[in-house]
């Protein structure tokens, strides 16, 4: 008797300033789940209603595949929800997500386990700024992904208005040093024997790799694989297997570095569930190392299910 498909939720929208980006990434994954699954939509709106249809038929799902980024969903909240009901969800769990998302305990983590974050300082809503230094810099949400929220000041006149823009979106803002170089990015499969995928070399239309240069510049270069040197190549790939790994995260991630004076990695950030759009760099560095975008998916779900 042939067995029927694994129904999966695909979850996507939300209450956060992703949820274009997230819509985008929930029907793409729609659209390339492969055969043996029953893929439906689950629309979380902008004011954050549409739960109840997900918990109303939980008996249905198998399995809920979280296309949600930024707050409310990448930030272990979601995660949590599904934990309590029952369901299963891929990507990773909720201490992992959460410590992922907020760049502050990020970094001290990053600290304990002696890999190189950005030199930064913390400015509460409405902090006056003594306590930093010389420009150029960046000033950025403590919370937000797809840099929301984030800009460059090289003058110091231009700091009150960044930390506006950056407050706009979260309590507290980094102001953190500039540091010029490569932008680079390695992505990540598995759980605890996590692999990592092809390094990307990012040059962004404009200054940095801002949401303009992500998702709507067509002029912004990927480069597969990154044009730097072999050793260099391996560094990034084991460090972002321990910034996986010491966070625990499952199923997939994104590890973002700079390449201080061209060769020393710096870890950014990391994205425990990276864009997932046709644009986006995880399918294409799946590619690269040969994977379709089903396969991808595939593989994420099974990683989900052990």
């Amino acid at each position: 008797m042939k067995k029927d498909k694994i129904n999966v939720a695909v979850l996507m929208g939300g209450k956060t300033a992703e949820h274009d980006i997230s819509m985008l990434s929930g029907k793409e994954v729609l659209k390339n789940l492969s055969e043996k699954y029953r893929g439906f939509p689950v629309i979380i709106s902008r004011n954050g209603q549409g739960w109840q249809e997900l918990l109303s038929n939980k008996n249905k799902i198998d399995i809920v595949f979280i296309a949600m980024h930024g707050p409310y969903g990448e930030d272990g909240t979601v995660q949590g929800m599904l934990e309590l009901a029952g369901i299963k969800y891929t990507g990773s769990r909720v201490l992992a997500s959460a410590l992922g998302m907020d760049k502050i305990a990020f970094r001290k983590l990053m600290k304990a386990v002696a890999i190189q974050t950005p030199r930064h300082v913390e400015l509460k809503k409405g902090e006056r700024t003594t306590k930093v230094g010389k420009p150029p810099y960046f000033v950025k949400p403590y919370d937000q992904g797809s840099s929301v929220g984030v800009s460059i000041v090289r003058k110091k006149s231009g700091l009150a208005k960044s930390l506006k823009a950056a407050w706009k979106y979260s309590d507290v803002a980094l102001v953190e040093e500039f540091i010029p170089g490569t932008e680079v990015t390695c992505a990540l499969l598995g759980n605890e024997d996590s692999i990592p995928l092809p390094v990307v070399e990012i040059i962004p239309s404009g200054e940095f790799f801002d949401y303009k240069s992500k998702y709507t510049d067509k002029k912004t270069q990927e480069i597969f694989p990154a044009r730097i040197s072999n050793t260099t190549t391996k560094r990034i790939q084991e460090i972002a297997v321990k910034v996986h790994q010491t966070l625990g995260c499952r199923g997939f991630s994104r590890v973002d570095f700079i390449l201080r004076n061209g060769k020393t990695p710096v870890v950014l950030e990391i994205n425990t569930i990276p864009g997932l759009t046709s644009m986006s760099l995880l399918p294409k560095a799946a590619a690269a190392a040969g994977m379709s975008y089903p396969q991808l998916l595939d593989r994420i779900v099974q990683y989900a299910t052990n």
